[in-house]
C-alpha cells in the first residue's frame, strides 16, 4: 500500500486528505480494522516513535496514551502494588504481562486526559493488554504485531470500528524530513537525539547522587517531551509519568499545570478517596470525573445535597485543603524534565510542592545560578543536559 485516502484532514471541511510515501515506495503500516483519521495517525506516528525510545532506553516494555499530538500517560512495563491497580480499575483482571501494566499506567496517571485516546505500545499487542484496552473509551492502537486472540478482542470494540494499526518495527524514515505551513515548505534534519545516561552527567547542583531508578525515571521524562507539544514539562515517579503540562507559552504555567496533575494522580491514592462509595453501574467516565471534581476545589459540586446521591451510596466528608496538603508532604521522590531550560527559581518552587527531588533540564538560562541556588535550597539533583527538546 502506497497510499491511503483519508475522511478529512484535521476538520471535516478539510479534503482531499491522505497519506503517502514520497518516490513511490510503500507505506510501514498496515490497518487490520477501522479507518483511522488525520489526527489518529498523528498520535499513532508520534507515540510509536516515543515507546520505541522508551524501550531502547529503558529494556522494558512501553505504552503511551496520546490525545491531540502529545502524550497524556507514558510508561513502562514495571509491575503495580494494590493501591495502582485499584484507582487505574485494573484490581479485577488477576496477574497482568508486562505491556498490560505500561498501558494501565499510560492510561491510568492522567484518567482525564487519556479518555478517547490513541494507544501505542512497544510490543506486539497481547492479550492482557486486548483486554484492557477493550473496557476503555478509545480512539485506537499502533503496534508492531498483535497475538491472534488480541486482534480479534479489539475487532470486536466499537462494533468492528476500532482503529488498530500495525507499524513495521524495522522501518527507518529519512534523515530528512519536511511540512508545509501556508503553502511554504519547510525542512529540517530528524530529531534523532539518542537520548541516554550521558545526558545526565552535569550534576550541577550540591547534591550530586542520582540513583538508578531516578536515572530511569528522567530518561523517560526526556523521552517523553521529546514528542510533546513545547513548552512542556513531565513529571516521573516509579516508571511512569504522573503530570505531563503540554503546549504552554509560559514554562511556569506547564510546570503548574504538570504538577497538578502529579498531585491528583497522588491525591487519587489517599484513604479518603479509595474509600468512596460509588452507586452501583455508574460509567468509568462518571467516576473519574467524580473523583477529579472530588479532589479539587470545586468539591460542593458533586457533594451538594440532591447532587451527591447520584454519584456515591453515601455521602462522602469534605477532603479539605489541609486534609490534602498534608497527603501531599508525603510525595518523594519525583523525577521532573523540561524541553527547556527553566528561567526562573519560582518553577523549582512548583516542583518541590509535588515531591520533586531530580531533574533534568538543558540549563542555558542567564538565571541558572538562581535556578541552582533554588535547587540547593530543597536539596534537589539537577543536571543539566545541554539539549533542547521543542517540538512543534
Amino acid at each position: 500500500m502506497k497510499e491511503l485516502e483519508l475522511k478529512y484532514g484535521c476538520n471535516p471541511n478539510q479534503k482531499p486528505s491522505r497519506i503517502f510515501m514520497e518516490g513511490d515506495r510503500e507505506l510501514p503500516i498496515q490497518v487490520l480494522c477501522g479507518k483511522p483519521g488525520y489526527i489518529n495517525f498523528l498520535d499513532a506516528f508520534n507515540g510509536w516513535q516515543l515507546v520505541r525510545e522508551l524501550k531502547k532506553a529503558t529494556g522494558l516494555p512501553a505504552a503511551t496514551s496520546f490525545k491531540h499530538v502529545s502524550p497524556a500517560g507514558a510508561a513502562v512495563g514495571l509491575p503495580m502494588d494494590e493501591i495502582l491497580r485499584k484507582i487505574y480499575w485494573v484490581d479485577d483482571m488477576g496477574e497482568l504481562s508486562p505491556l498490560a501494566c505500561a498501558y494501565a499506567r499510560a492510561r491510568g496517571a492522567d484518567r482525564m486526559s487519556s479518555f478517547g485516546d490513541f494507544i501505542a505500545l512497544s510490543d506486539v499487542c497481547d492479550v492482557d493488554t486486548a483486554r484492557i484496552i477493550k473496557r476503555e473509551v478509545s480512539d485506537g492502537v499502533i503496534a508492531p504485531g498483535y497475538e491472534p486472540e488480541a486482534l480479534e478482542i479489539l475487532k470486536e470494540k466499537k462494533k468492528g470500528n476500532y482503529n488498530v494499526i500495525q507499524i513495521d518495527p524495522d522501518y527507518v524514515p529519512d534523515a530528512i524530513e519536511h511540512k508545509q505551513v501556508f503553502g511554504i515548505t519547510f525542512e529540517q534534519g530528524r530529531n534523532d537525539l539518542d537520548i541516554n545516561e550521558e545526558l545526565l552527567s552535569n550534576v550541577v547542583t550540591d547534591v550530586k547522587e542520582i540513583p538508578e531508578s531516578a536515572k530511569r525515571d528522567l530518561l523517560i521524562s526526556l523521552i517523553t517531551l521529546k514528542y510533546t507539544q513545547s513548552n512542556s514539562v513531565c513529571y516521573v515517579k516509579d516508571g511512569q509519568a504522573i503530570g505531563i503540562g503540554a503546549g504552554q507559552q509560559s514554562r511556569v504555567h506547564c510546570t503548574r499545570l504538570a504538577g497538578q496533575k502529579a498531585d491528583n494522580w497522588f491525591l487519587r491514592q489517599a484513604p479518603q478517596v479509595l474509600n468512596l462509595k460509588f452507586v452501583d453501574g455508574i460509567k468509568r467516565a462518571d467516576r473519574d470525573n467524580a473523583i477529579d471534581v472530588y479532589i479539587g476545589e470545586e468539591y460542593m459540586d458533586v457533594l451538594a445535597d440532591g447532587v451527591w446521591e447520584k454519584t456515591f451510596k453515601e455521602k462522602p466528608p469534605v477532603f479539605t485543603r489541609e486534609e490534602k496538603r498534608a497527603w501531599l508532604d508525603q510525595m518523594q521522590g519525583v523525577a521532573l524534565g523540561s524541553d527547556a531550560f527553566f528561567p526562573f527559581g519560582d518553577n523549582i518552587d512548583r516542583a518541590y510542592k509535588s515531591g520533586v527531588k531530580y531533574i533534568a533540564e538543558p540549563g542555558g538560562s542567564v538565571r541558572d545560578d538562581q535556578v541552582i541556588e533554588t535547587c540547593n535550597k530543597y536539596g534537589m539533583a539537577m543536571a543539566f543536559t545541554g539539549i533542547r527538546l521543542f517540538h512543534h
